[in-house]
């Protein structure tokens, strides 16, 4: 089978890097997650990635702490979880690289949309630190960003439930699930996809959202293929 998206920008927030620990980083997890990545890659799919820093710092519940530094203090987070992640992926033969928004040079390159594009067409797979570089901002903007700037086909957002719903299903056993969804409705009723900058991003420069379960590494194959999981969001 052919792929339909050739290339991606996944996000995976960093609570999905620490498995059951719910803290830091659990080895078999990432592992897991990296050999799901390395199946859409071996596809011929080239991939970007923008970790989240949530195992590690959440600036929203950061306390009394002045938002600007709380907010760094989650972009440097989220660098330490791209240096993981590369690493992982390098264990598994992939090929990667760390590119981060701020300058940081002992750590990662810089990012460069010129110096990303050609490492994806190189066979490297990219992954982005840093978030946008600027307070305020989400990963999730991040990423819709770094989508733009690679050109992405789609943005894939790999979550712990299997779609979006219309309310919570952890909490509510009548949930149900979107399989397609518009931006104009996700924004119109807050639906939780992803917050509003980043969905107005997608939607304005017409780039398609994939969300699926993470659970399940398989799906980032299967999504790069165009097979049904989890939920599209597109105009």
């Amino acid at each position: 089978m052919g792929i339909q998206y050739k290339r991606i920008l996944l996000k995976v927030s960093g609570e999905a890097l620490s498995g059951p620990k719910g803290t830091g980083f659990d080895e078999a997890t990432i592992a897991s997650i990296c050999a799901g990545i390395k199946a859409a890659h071996e596809l011929g799919a080239q991939i970007g990635i923008v970790v989240g820093g949530g195992n590690f710092w959440r600036g929203r519940s950061s306390g009394k702490m002045d938002r600007m530094d709380a907010d760094k203090i989650g972009m440097l987070a989220t660098v330490m979880n791209a240096l993981a992640v590369k690493d992982a992926l390098r264990q598994q033969g992939v090929p990667a690289v760390v590119m981060t928004s701020s300058f940081m040079p002992q750590v990662a390159e810089v990012f460069t949309s010129d110096k990303a594009i050609a490492a994806l067409e190189s066979g490297k797979i990219v992954v982005f630190g840093g978030g946008t570089g600027n307070p305020i901002f989400s990963t999730d903007t991040a990423s819709a960003l770094r989508a733009l700037e690679i050109g992405a086909d789609a943005m894939f957002k790999a979550t712990m439930v299997d779609g979006v719903y219309d309310k919570d299903p952890h909490k509510y056993s009548d949930a149900v699930r979107y399989d397609t969804l518009t931006f104009t409705r996700v924004l119109d009723e807050r639906l939780a996809v992803m917050d509003s900058t980043a969905a107005t991003l997608c939607r304005d420069n017409g780039l398609p959202i994939v969300v699926f379960d993470l659970g399940e590494p398989a799906n980032i194959a299967k999504a790069v293929q165009g097979e049904r999981v989890g939920t599209i969001v597109k105009e």
